[in-house]
């Protein structure tokens, strides 16, 4: 080791330029310092204080360029908070001798730095020296993530949901890939080598989805509805034609552009709506279309199976429909089967609303007439032919829209403004 790394003035000068350099360029200089101690070809961080951009790296092109988060994310469980650790292990798609630093201070989430060692056995001092800068870094970035600035955090939370959406999307056709896999190895209609082909070669393309998906991001700003929609049935054909379940997806009439965030959130929520579906077993039939309704896209998912309790669109889906203004339509019957409608408004502006029961779509109309007349769920559900399960979570809906906090203030409203009793109707 360089003697001057035995000058306590030295170290303090390489601490001041680590805690002094601006953010975006912490990794570069702490590289620069770390070379010195231990010469390297390429390092990558993994930290928890960054949700802008929480992997990064620099050196080598060859090395980095190809550094996934899974695979930092797998070297980080194997590392050691505090200890600078030499292992074997895959970076950039290739095994490798590494170097672990690991650290976990009293604030922030501390954080993971993978390096690719010159000498594949770094000294022992060097070692302990590097893993003690690294805590004192992160220790740092802990202390600047707890209290960021205005710009800062507004850019934070941007990057945060822009990248929640991004792993919504890829969960969801990595989802779609390995149940149809499932399909396809599942299948008696396919011989065990036929089967075995079939499913190299959707693994192959699936890959090469995932890999264009950055370059389709890029794309036009707008889509038109056939052209989106078409991309829904190529990410879900392998599925159609191996699963068991009749799936019919219906093309969109007429040609109108979507803003790309509907486009993919369409897509988004059609997926998992289809998956879900798919995932209950008495599920045979399923009906799958888009409608441009004026300023709305309606999303609709029909299926066949009876049992409806667990017919309600899961949580994420939810928040990334409400996070463009839409709402779900949920139409139950139990014995019969589920209509789930997203409605995705295609811009922000919003109708003016004439009076709070304008809010309600008729099946929520017709279960708020019920409550005025002092009906229980379960009677609701006898007179409207719905699931129980499904009257409760329009009951939930209308008490959001009504802005009210029991269903005695929405009968009141209900009485107030006039409601007509619904009359029992039939199937």
């Amino acid at each position: 080791m360089d003697a001057s790394w035995s000058n306590p003035r030295h170290v303090l000068d390489v601490v001041e330029r680590l805690l002094s350099a601006p953010r975006p360029r912490v990794l570069g200089q702490f590289s620069a310092e770390l070379g010195k101690l231990i010469p390297h070809h390429a390092a990558a961080m993994q930290s928890g204080d960054c949700p802008r951009s929480p992997l990064k790296v620099v050196g080598d092109e060859a090395i980095t360029r190809t550094v996934t988060s899974a695979e930092l994310q797998r070297l980080a469980d194997r590392s050691e908070p505090g200890k600078a650790l030499v292992v074997d292990g895959v970076l950039g798609g290739v095994e490798r001798r590494l170097v672990l630093l690991a650290s976990m201070p009293p604030v922030g989430k501390g954080s993971v730095l993978v390096v690719v060692p010159e000498n594949t056995e770094p000294p022992r001092v060097e070692l302990e020296l590097a893993a003690r800068l690294w805590h004192v870094l992160s220790t740092d970035a802990g202390q600047r993530a707890i209290d960021p600035g205005p710009d800062m955090l507004a850019s934070n939370l941007a990057a945060a949901t822009a990248r929640a959406q991004a792993i919504t999307d890829l969960g969801q056709t990595h989802a779609a890939t390995l149940t149809t896999l499932l399909a396809v190895l599942r299948s008696g209609r396919l011989a065990d080598d036929v089967a075995r082909r079939t499913a190299v070669d959707l693994a192959a393309d699936a890959l090469l989805e995932l890999k264009g998906v950055v370059d389709r991001d890029q794309a036009l700003s707008e889509e038109l509805t056939t052209a989106a929609f078409a991309l829904l049935k190529t990410q879900l054909a392998d599925l159609v034609r191996h699963t068991e379940v009749d799936v019919d997806l219906v093309d969109p009439v007429g040609d109108v552009s979507l803003p790309q965030d509907i486009a993919h959130t369409a897509r988004t929520l059609t997926r998992g709506l289809v998956l879900a579906a798919l995932d209950r077993s008495a599920t045979t039939r399923l009906r799958a279309s888009w409608r441009v309704d004026g300023p709305v896209l309606r999303i609709t998912v029909r299926d066949d199976c009876p049992e409806v309790a667990d017919a309600v669109p899961a949580r994420g889906l939810t928040e990334r429909l409400t996070t463009l203004g839409g709402h779900w339509e949920v139409d139950a019957v139990p014995g019969w089967g589920t209509t789930i409608t997203a409605v995705l408004p295609l811009g922000v502006a919003e109708p003016p609303e004439l009076r709070p029961l304008d809010r309600l779509n008729p099946r929520e109309l017709e279960v708020l007439s019920g409550i005025s007349q002092g009906l229980r769920n379960r009677q609701i559900a006898e007179q409207l032919q719905l699931s129980e399960h499904t009257v409760k979570f329009h009951v939930r809906n209308i008490l959001d829209k009504l802005d009210v906090s029991s269903r005695g203030e929405a009968a009141a409203l209900a009485r107030d403004l006039r409601l007509e009793p619904v009359a029992h109707r039939t199937a």
